[in-house]
């Protein structure tokens, strides 16, 4: 499959940006220790990309089908107040996250990696997935990054996001100290 353009007039309108965590924040691992505690990675340079997403008032949110302290924890230093764990059906956590911001769907972006992320995906203005996503969301969504999850998917997407409202520059000449 050959590689999709970055839609940037759909980005130039996200508010809200929305992510799964397993295979998109994470690479999909599990370490799970012999008293059945688990363990996951996480990128710092995603995390950051999160940050200046937030910084230039774009919203974010985590919708996972997973409960976990580890993704409660990087939520809080992440500044992502709007967090969804353990949900069976996306699209409900989806309608009630745009209900509580009041932003419409068609201003939501949705970064996933399976197909529990598929119908979620459906109803949302802007879709990415990481490199190593299943074929089947690859395929339909509006963009696929060159970084796989955990390895920075999720910091490419937000520079895009930045790149496509006109903002990027701004953050990195101060970032520079310009």
């Amino acid at each position: 499959m050959a590689p999709k353009p970055f839609p940037t007039e759909r980005a130039s309108g996200i508010k809200l940006m929305v992510f799964d965590v397993d295979g998109v924040f994470t690479d999909g691992s599990l370490y799970f220790s012999a008293e059945g505690d688990t363990m996951k990675s996480f990128n710092s340079l995603d995390g950051h990309g999160v940050k200046l997403l937030e910084r230039i008032g774009v919203q974010t949110a985590i919708i996972t089908g997973r409960q976990s302290g580890i993704v409660a924890a990087r939520a809080k230093e992440l500044g992502i107040t709007h967090l969804y764990q353990g949900v069976a059906d996306k699209t409900v956590a989806l309608a009630q996250l745009l209900d509580a911001t009041g932003i419409s769907a068609a201003a939501c972006g949705y970064m996933g990696d399976d197909w529990p992320d598929l119908a979620v995906m459906r109803r949302c203005g802007f879709t990415a997935a990481p490199a190593n996503a299943h074929a089947e969301v690859k395929e339909r969504v509006h963009w696929v990054a060159e970084a796989r999850g955990g390895h920075g998917a999720v910091r490419e997407v937000c520079d895009a996001i930045l790149r496509a409202q006109n903002r990027y520059d701004a953050l990195l000449a101060a970032a520079l100290g310009d």
